[in-house]
């Protein structure tokens, strides 16, 4: 058969073209993809308890494809200093509370909104439904990548080193940690106390230097960062939920190949599901550890702190910042608040 210069010079290019294709994708299924996990928490928290255990199962499944490096602890930084390193590219995966967060995406405080969750049923019942759903679309307008299920930060509450939360009285003039977001500033201001926003790594050394009397956190973080050893007493408030929302680079997670996603999801979302059931079992041993390192109890009634902050304006002015509708799938989950 004899070709012509035209014939042959079609049926190269075709060639060419298969030969270049095959190396590429041979190159893309090789590929080991190397990505930085931040968190603000120390190794024993179950957060980096369960995030080892998944970082393994996704390297085995990827069969060494993807591995994943953990740097706990706020190793590569402040809250603040990794969100940005995670916008970057510098980081790719970073767990944040929806609370800090929301200095970038404003609706992602909307679930830390003071005493608005009674337990946890209530809790879940919202964050895997209609609130939940919002706020991760909220995230995603953002330019950020977020997996599906929350992990749990828990309840929290409030210890001193001068005297309990007894009431809404026992917040005056009080000087207390906040993590950097204005809701927190904003809730204990109606309470009538002084704020400081201090980043989690330098909380320990706040305390112990009376910069700050007083913090607050979920008992887990209590008993793990050994806040017990600079702090007296520990008022059950359950003044607000937090949870932390698993977010992504979103073109790092756009380099991995599709396959590599669903695995990496996959395990993600369900670390987080067990993660969460590891904080709620270590919650029911928690205060009788803490006690036993020293720190006095007290359980304070909520009602009347609720409607503290309601006569405070605290739940109409938050209505009006988040807005009816987001107000709304709010209040479907946990009834009235303003």
């Amino acid at each position: 058969m004899k070709l012509s210069r035209r014939s042959f010079l079609v049926t190269s290019a075709g060639a060419g073209a298969a030969i270049a294709a095959a190396p590429l994708q041979n190159v893309l299924a090789a590929t080991t993809f190397r990505y930085k996990y931040a968190n603000n928490l120390p190794l024993t928290h179950p957060m980096n308890v369960r995030a080892k255990e998944m970082s393994k199962q996704i390297e085995e499944e990827t069969k060494g494809r993807f591995k994943l490096q953990i740097f706990p602890s706020s190793q590569l930084g402040s809250d603040t200093e990794t969100l940005n390193q995670l916008r970057s590219g510098a980081v790719e995966f970073f767990t944040l509370s929806g609370l800090i967060l929301s200095t970038l995406v404003p609706a992602a405080a909307i679930s830390g909104i003071g005493f608005a969750f009674p337990n946890y049923d209530t809790v879940w019942k919202a964050m895997d439904g209609d609130l939940g759903a919002y706020i991760r679309g909220e995230i995603e307008k953002s330019g950020l990548v977020v997996m599906n299920n929350i992990w749990d930060n828990g309840f929290r509450q409030v210890t001193t080193s001068n005297h309990p939360i007894d009431n809404a009285a026992s917040f005056k003039d009080l000087k207390i940690r906040v993590p950097v977001s204005p809701l927190w500033t904003s809730m204990f201001k109606a309470l009538k106390a002084s704020p400081t926003s201090i980043n989690f790594n330098e909380v320990y050394s706040a305390l112990q230097t009376k910069v700050v009397d007083a913090q607050e956190n979920p008992l887990a973080i209590i008993q793990t960062a050994k806040l017990y050893e600079v702090q007296k007493y520990c008022s059950l408030t359950n003044h607000m939920w937090d949870g932390f929302w698993f977010l992504g680079n979103s073109k790092a997670w756009n380099r991995l190949p599709k396959d590599i996603q669903a695995i990496v999801a996959k395990h993600v979302n369900a670390a987080g599901i067990k993660e969460r059931a590891d904080v709620a079992a270590l919650d029911a041993d928690l205060q009788k550890k803490l006690a036993s390192e020293g720190m006095v109890f007290n359980t304070p009634q909520s009602g009347p702190i609720r409607d503290a902050l309601r006569q405070a304006g605290f739940y109409s002015e938050w209505k009006k910042k988040f807005g009816d509708s987001a107000w709304a799938i709010l209040e479907k989950s946990v009834g009235s608040l303003a």
